[in-house]
């Protein structure tokens, strides 16, 4: 790979007034601050160093350190927050750089294994039953066609595909179910043909859950998908610490046990007795899954997340001694073992058996391997889930809908990533509107292990004592009294009022979420939504597309989220959003931070709600010609010492507690 950074060297000359992009964007806006990002990342490229960038909004991050990224004499990494942004980048910002620079540059973008089709398990699909209705039949004959014809594979070329379709995990490419180099599609395959292109490339994009993904099983043969790097930028980095939490645990649900199942009672035996005996002992892991998985369906909880407790299997402590659990002894007696250990160890036994069952059969298909590393796979991952050995990991599980998820999570992936990623990649560099608290990027440089970088905050290119004004009501109760929501609803009422709609309501909680929208409803002229009536992309279009329009949703909209124009001219946010103290990870973590001698609610839970608070009021003014109202309704930011670090935190606009001046600001820019 060739060094290209003597083609550009100064920063000015590209992002100036009379430079490059100017020349080539008809829209282009002079940005200080994006030069000044551009600069420090030039340096870290070329110097070998990290770097931690805080661009507020609209400083044009993007280009601010694509463009610099052109000067890697090495293979670089682009990770991005989401799919969306990622496609953004291939997709529209690349070929726009193409046409300012006038030349091709190699660029690539990787995205999981699983929006991919498998085209040895779509043709092999063609005679398996898994389509459930006559739509999966449209959509199965649509897919077929487009598979052979397309070039990448990737789903997201069927825009017209839903985004739950129930048999698409029959037909993907995830990295368990690969047979890899003796597949008879491998050299078709879209995996093989996605490496093949990032291997040529100088620049690959990714997003945050691939490069985890791949960062977890590095050195293993059947993971690792995104070629060797030496430089690795991350934007949106506010999310790394939550990704890479996901990636370094471990996960089993009643969902993956039963695609197992449902992959083996699938394979293609010809021998009638070894598939007999394979289809009974499928029949006993199905059975000895049905009634494990019944312990947690049937225990009367909502959906959530809760803790997995220490005597969930056994009524004695044994994960001291390691004791293999085939035999659960402590010296020559035999543990009390809880119904929900009876049904695990079955179901332990079922899942050896299975994997026998398998490595017996005489002349096996090709798939036979992958599934024996499955079954055994399974099996570690609930060991290691529920008879836990390592403290430094908290165990609990999820139920959503049906679904159970049974996960160990790392309580503190600092040390983790300093080793396998800060100390190990020559330059890292982290990016976002939101990386620092009350000035300082010391809670992310402690969460993600990070001991040596250069630091940068960039202000917004936004003229927020202008553009916006920050209310905060002057006589709210206590956001935990029974009286603050009936509090809450009447100053959404009043701010809608003065706002016209226009407005995202954005709450900490569903069950608040819920009432409020209910009471709101009934006493506002203007079309009110709500989280859960429909898919994220569709309520945001039907909100932008609606005049006048009220949505209320929680954390999935607090980010990522840009709708720009008068359509949002207002935000509120109900509570200060502190994460949930019972959550089992926070719990942990918080535990563990009172443990090493450190106070969790200053060190971890004041700097997490002020991040993702920055996200929700970002939300706001999203270009130079937004206006409008932030407003945050919890007391506490007004009357808790704490307060002042969120203030401190938060863009610099006028603060007011007067409703007044609230229509005074829209009055002055109605009438301009």
């Amino acid at each position: 790979m060739s060094r290209q950074h003597e083609e550009i060297v100064r920063m000015e000359d590209v992002f100036g007034e009379r430079g490059l992009l100017g020349k080539h964007h008809p829209q282009y806006e002079y940005r200080p601050g994006q030069i000044q990002m551009a600069e420090a990342v030039y340096r870290a490229i070329l110097e070998g160093e990290h770097l931690l960038v805080e661009a507020g909004t609209g400083t044009g991050k993007t280009l601010a350190y694509l463009i610099p990224a052109l000067a890697a004499s090495e293979r670089l990494i682009i990770s991005t927050g989401t799919k969306n942004l990622q496609e953004q980048l291939f997709l529209k910002d690349v070929p726009f750089l193409e046409k300012a620079l006038g030349r091709k540059l190699r660029v690539a973008y990787m995205k999981g294994r699983s929006n991919y089709v498998c085209l040895y398990r779509l043709k092999k699909a063609e005679a398996q039953p898994i389509l459930a209705d006559l739509d999966d039949v449209r959509y199965f004959d649509e897919i077929r066609q487009w598979a052979f014809r397309s070039e990448t594979g990737d789903r997201a070329e069927l825009v017209d595909l839903p985004e739950n379709l129930g048999f698409w995990s029959a037909i993907d490419a995830r990295s368990e179910i690969c047979l890899g180099q003796k597949c008879p599609e491998y050299e078709a395959c879209f995996i093989t043909k996605m490496r093949e292109r990032a291997l040529k490339a100088d620049i690959v994009i990714v997003n945050h859950h691939l490069f985890f993904a791949d960062l977890a099983l590095r050195g293993n043969d059947y993971g690792a998908v995104i070629p060797d790097y030496g430089i690795v930028i991350f934007d949106e980095a506010h999310e790394l610490e939550e990704i890479a939490s996901e990636y370094f645990g471990a996960q089993v649900s009643n969902y993956r046990v039963a695609e197992l199942i449902r992959d083996v009672q699938n394979l293609p035996i010809t021998d009638t007795a070894a598939a007999a005996e394979l289809m009974r002992v499928t029949l006993r892991v199905q059975q000895r899954a049905e009634n494990f998985w019944a312990h947690f369906l049937s225990d009367g909880r909502p959906e959530g997340r809760y803790p997995l407790e220490p005597d969930l299997l056994f009524r004695a402590e044994v994960t001291e001694e390691g004791l293999p659990l085939d035999v659960a002894r402590e010296g020559e007696e035999v543990l009390p073992v809880t119904r929900a250990g009876e049904s695990f160890l079955a179901l332990r036994n079922a899942l050896s058996l299975l994997e026998a069952t398998l490595a017996a059969v005489k002349d096996p298909p090709p798939e036979v391997e992958a599934l024996i590393r499955r079954t055994a796979q399974i099996r570690a991952d609930l060991d290691f889930i529920l008879v836990p050995h390592d403290p430094q990991f908290v165990r609990w599980y999820e139920r959503r809908g049906r679904g159970i998820f049974l996960q160990a999570t790392p309580i503190d992936v600092s040390e983790i990533l300093a080793e396998r990623l800060f100390d190990r990649v020559r330059t890292v560099i982290l990016t976002s509107a939101t990386l620092t608290s009350g000035g300082s990027f010391h809670f992310i440089r402690s969460r993600l292990g990070i001991r040596h970088a250069r630091e940068l905050i960039v202000p917004s290119h936004f003229d927020y004592a202008e553009q916006a004004i920050l209310y905060l009501p002057p006589h709210m109760p206590d956001p935990r009294s029974p009286e603050f929501t009936e509090a809450a609803v009447e100053e959404i009422v009043r701010l809608l009022q003065v706002t016209r709609g226009r407005a995202f309501v954005l709450c900490t909680a569903i069950q608040p979420m819920v009432e409020m929208y209910e009471r709101t409803r009934r006493r506002v002229p203007f079309p009110c939504f709500v989280q859960g009536q429909g898919s994220k992309s569709g309520l945001l279009a039907r909100f932008r597309t609606t005049p006048h329009s009220v949505l209320f949703a929680t954390s999935s909209f607090w980010q990522g989220v840009d709708v720009q124009g008068e359509a949002l001219s207002c935000v509120i946010i109900d509570r200060l959003p502190f994460a949930v103290p019972t959550d089992p990870i926070v719990a942990a973590r918080q535990r563990y931070i009172e443990q090493s001698g450190g106070d969790p609610f200053y060190e971890y839970a004041v700097p997490q709600a002020v991040i993702m608070l920055k996200q929700g009021l970002g939300r706001l003014i999203r270009s130079r010609t937004d206006r409008g109202v932030l407003s945050i309704l919890d007391p506490r930011i007004r009357t808790k010492g704490y307060g002042a670090v969120f203030l401190q935190s938060l863009p610099s606009c006028p603060i007011t507690t007067r409703i007044e001046d609230v229509e005074r600001f829209f009055e002055r820019w109605t009438s301009a």
